[in-house]
């Protein structure tokens, strides 16, 4: 079905205000459309999209990794580095506003260029960490990327101030191996702040926000007598007409979109937070101008895939896993088991907990390489499931829904998606458009079937059958919090 032309006066509703809908918002706005309104049924006025404050959605967040360094996908480096640019322009904006949100000040930034090591516990560095430097080299980059066992780099690290990023672990006066890869161009988004400040621009620029349990919450579509779709139906019972939909409700949007089956699933990261008191002489060790954000053996399977960050300026220092990610398989509508999230702040069931095995995986990694937090006593003080949606090859879904050229999907960020919040957005809005390219992102990106006998990035869809489904895990327990003790690898 041959997409539909838009005009800037139709109504453009967008279900969801994480990355993919906040973007695509701020962007139809730069564009000129006039009458975009996005639902959500999490209150981002009342939390600020701060987790502790009951913002569950995987964009409420503390911080989010950002790095150009993406092996051979040139693709995605050559976004990162137009993300970057983006960000740094939100930086100046916020130094020199007048009007700013409650939360944000002229002294804040949500990019912080401290750089992102990827480091392994291998002799060699991973051929990911390889293609990426020969990748950045060829566009001209390759000073960006600085080898921790490379002689010349390491002294032209601590030439350039960024000495700190290439052993922050100290491994080498602990007599350890210290192989991986600093790429000064990375760093951390202070995510929470990052939503912030675009869900204002946006607003300034005229967009709507309906943020409400029913009144914001996607019940159906609205079909008009042939079947197409005309329109959204809230929770409220309310009904809202629309030239488009943009279906980008992350975690959610597999179950409120069927079709995704076999495409898309959602998954559960792990994380934990801890507490440096300011008092402590970590406080400064740990702190954004001394201590990168980092990637330990990302593509290792459930024995890696740990990243983590400096403390933020009240002291939290946040350590995800994705080695393993889980699914909560649940009976929906049509008789179909399909993962869907749950959380502490659930309304029914929730999950204050994590997996035993992402449990041992942080305590593991904690004990050899950050022993200094149990000898000063500092333990995790929070745990949290972060709920995303994975394709079956780790690309993005942003296309029109099969049969339906008045809804679009934009989703399947598979843990990779936040660094483009600034971005993102226009090549979202350059799909609905239909801009005719032949960018390979936007053909990545479109809706898609694995192929018989094409080995996945990703096993999706495996029910109850599947080892890290919820019914077949074990569970943390609140002893593990403290450090020094079980349960390790």
């Amino acid at each position: 079905m041959p997409r539909r032309q838009l005009q800037q006066s139709d109504r453009i509703v967008i279900i969801g205000a994480g990355v993919f809908g906040l973007s695509t918002a701020l962007h139809l706005a730069l564009r000129g459309y006039k009458n975009v309104t996005v639902f959500d049924k999490h209150n981002y006025d009342a939390t600020k999209y701060d987790y502790r404050s009951g913002a569950d959605s995987a964009s409420s967040d503390l911080n989010k990794i950002i790095r150009s360094a993406y092996g051979s996908q040139v693709e995605y480096q050559d976004l990162s580095k137009e993300a970057i640019e983006w960000w740094t322009a939100w930086n100046q904006e916020i130094k020199t506003a007048k009007n700013l949100p409650a939360g944000l000040n002229s002294s804040d930034q949500v990019y912080i260029n401290n750089g992102t090591l990827a480091f392994t516990d291998k002799d060699e560095l991973p051929t990911f960490e390889l293609d990426t430097v020969r990748n950045m080299r060829a566009a001209g980059l390759g000073a960006t990327q600085l080898i921790t066992t490379n002689p010349e780099d390491v002294r032209a690290a601590d030439h350039r101030g960024w000495g700190y990023g290439i052993d922050p672990f100290r491994r080498k006066e602990r007599r350890k191996a210290n192989v991986g890869v600093l790429d000064t161009t990375g760093g951390v988004i202070v995510a929470d702040k990052a939503c912030r400040f675009a869900l204002h621009k946006a607003r300034t620029l005229g967009v709507k926000f309906v943020f409400d349990a029913c009144a914001g919450a996607f019940e159906s579509y609205w079909h008009d007598k042939d079947g197409e779709v005309v329109g959204v139906r809230t929770k409220d019972g309310r009904k809202y007409p629309a030239k488009k939909v943009v279906m980008a409700c992350g975690g959610w949007t597999p179950a409120l979109v069927p079709q995704l089956d076999g495409l898309c699933e959602t998954t559960a990261g792990s994380v934990i937070m801890i507490k440096i008191p300011r008092e402590s002489s970590l406080f400064d060790r740990f702190a954004p101008d001394r201590f990168p954000s980092w990637m330990w053996k990302l593509w290792d399977g459930a024995g890696g895939g740990l990243y983590g960050f400096p403390r933020d300026d009240r002291g939290w220092m946040k350590i995800g896993y994705r080695g393993t990610k889980y699914t909560n398989p649940q009976i929906q509508p049509d008789g179909k088991l399909r993962s869907v999230p749950i959380t502490r702040y659930t309304p029914d069931e929730k999950v204050t907990q994590i997996p035993r095995k992402a449990m041992q995986v942080f305590k593991h990694f904690l004990g050899e390489y950050l022993p200094e937090l149990a000898e000063n006593g500092i333990n995790i003080e929070l745990t949290r499931l972060c709920w995303y949606t994975d394709s079956f090859d780790n690309h993005y879904v942003v296309d029109d829904l099969p049969g339906q050229n008045t809804v679009m999907v934009a989703t399947g960020g598979c843990g990779h998606a936040f660094k483009y919040l600034p971005n993102l957005g226009k090549w979202i809005v350059d799909a609905m458009e239909g801009v005719e390219t032949e960018r390979t992102l936007l053909q990545r990106w479109r809706w898609r079937a694995l192929e018989t006998g094409v080995k996945p990035f990703n096993t999706l869809m495996q029910g109850n059958a599947s080892p890290n489904a919820f019914k077949n895990v074990s569970w943390s327990k609140d002893a593990d919090l403290t450090l020094g003790t079980g349960p390790r690898l």
